[in-house]
């Protein structure tokens, strides 16, 4: 007997019970992102693996260990995309969208990660991610932050919090970081294994460990908001003016680095407490120096991406998950001759009900079976096409989630009328 073959671990499928949750979630955040102007790019999920190396870094966890990467047919090395700014910053620089533009993009879709998968943290998982080009002030991340909190409310998502920080300018951040490796290298001892791998190449990453044991030497590190450029430092405090006067509370949190290189100036994560250790459910912040980075013109920027699984996770907790949508009405058709006219009435009721969910029997059955199917189904309503009823234009109307309502015979002429006031 063959061996039974299974998904590959942390990719998981998403079956139909699953899907209503999953079109609610995605359809709600397109509304929301088309009604602040977003337009939708969409970007391959294979990549040049240079691309990730130059934007996201190559001494972070993802280029160093969670990239799936591999050599095609004609030796180039390729890789299944781990996030989704690369791949539009590319674009965009590729088909001339960016230089001397103003651009609002939004994505969605997998991305790919070989990491251990826990709950909310999967090999294959899927963000929608937002990306705006052109626009250097503070009034673009709080659009961006404003954005996000409108989404939580259209969601039914309350328990998230904000944090922000600012990363500075290139330089005040390259001066700190002198400081900030003195600090660690003084407390050696305490560091762990990935601290003190971090603490020549990416020392700022040190400050997002969770190690419990090394909490107090990073609280006692000297803050980068102390040691801020003053463009940054009015460009955080212009931002904090305009969440304060839109009533969007927040917390500053100087520990706040984000684990990617391409970062600068604004950085920002909505938190949650509902699941666990994956507590951040969107992220992101300025990256002014990608776009000339990876071969376009200096280029202002800033985005966020969102997981989608821990967001449904969320919603979930929180009861605002819809039900997968139940068949209006389920068309029985027992008897000779009734396929042919079933068929025929099925596409005139779509014709004349957009919206109706109507499913007609397939695979034949008696009349038992097929109302058992209707009654599984959760069609409110089975429509039964026997001969007497084809021979008299009629139809039988069964509810089937009434139990004390009776079934009536409904003229075919009247039956889209009949659909119309029981679906509204």
């Amino acid at each position: 007997m063959a061996k039974t073959l299974q998904s590959i671990r942390g990719m998981h499928d998403v079956l139909p019970a699953d899907s209503a949750g999953w079109q609610h979630l995605e359809t709600t955040a397109r509304d929301v992102l088309v009604g602040y102007g977003y337009r939708e790019i969409r970007m391959p999920i294979v990549e040049q693996t240079e691309l990730f190396a130059r934007s996201i870094g190559e001494v972070t966890d993802i280029v160093e260990k969670e990239m799936y990467t591999f050599e095609d047919r004609n030796g180039d090395s390729l890789t299944l995309r781990p996030e989704g700014t690369a791949g539009c910053v590319r674009a965009g620089i590729e088909h001339g969208l960016l230089h001397n533009q103003q651009q609002r993009l939004w994505y969605l879709g997998p991305m790919f990660r070989h990491e251990r998968p826990q709950k909310g943290r999967y090999r294959q998982f899927h963000q929608i991610g937002v990306e705006t080009f052109g626009m250097e002030g503070p009034d673009v991340d709080a659009e961006l932050i404003l954005m996000t909190a409108r989404l939580w409310t259209a969601l039914g998502i309350g328990d998230v919090r904000l944090e922000i920080n600012s990363l500075g300018s290139a330089e005040a951040r390259a001066a700190y970081r002198a400081l900030l490796v003195s600090h660690f290298e003084a407390h050696a001892e305490v560091l762990d294994e990935d601290a003190r791998r971090r603490l020549h190449t990416n020392p700022l990453r040190i400050l997002d460990s969770k190690n419990p044991d090394m909490r107090e030497v990073i609280r006692r590190a000297p803050s980068l908001l102390d040691h801020l450029d003053a463009e940054s430092e009015a460009h955080f405090e212009g931002l904090k003016a305009l969440l304060d006067a839109a009533g969007i509370a927040y917390t500053v949190n100087p520990a706040l680095v984000r684990g990617l290189d391409y970062y600068s100036r604004t950085v920002f994560e909505w938190i949650t407490d509902t699941l666990g250790a994956q507590g951040t459910v969107c992220a992101g912040g300025r990256y002014d120096a990608l776009v000339e980075q990876l071969g376009g013109r200096p280029t202002p920027a800033a985005g966020f991406a969102m997981g989608l699984e821990r967001l449904l996770a969320m919603m979930e907790a929180a009861g605002s998950l819809p039900p997968a949508p139940a068949p209006h009405a389920y068309l029985v058709l027992a008897g000779e001759g009734t396929l042919a006219s079933g068929l025929r009435l099925a596409e005139r009721l779509r014709d004349e009900l957009p919206g109706l969910r109507l499913v007609v029997n397939g695979g034949g059955g008696g009349f038992k079976a097929q109302i058992k199917r209707a009654d599984k189904s959760g069609a409110l309503l089975a429509l039964i096409l026997g001969e007497s009823e084809l021979q008299a234009g009629t139809i039988g109307v069964k509810p089937l989630r009434d139990a004390a309502a009776e079934q009536e015979t409904v003229a075919q002429d009247a039956l889209v009328e009949y659909l119309r006031n029981c679906i509204g």
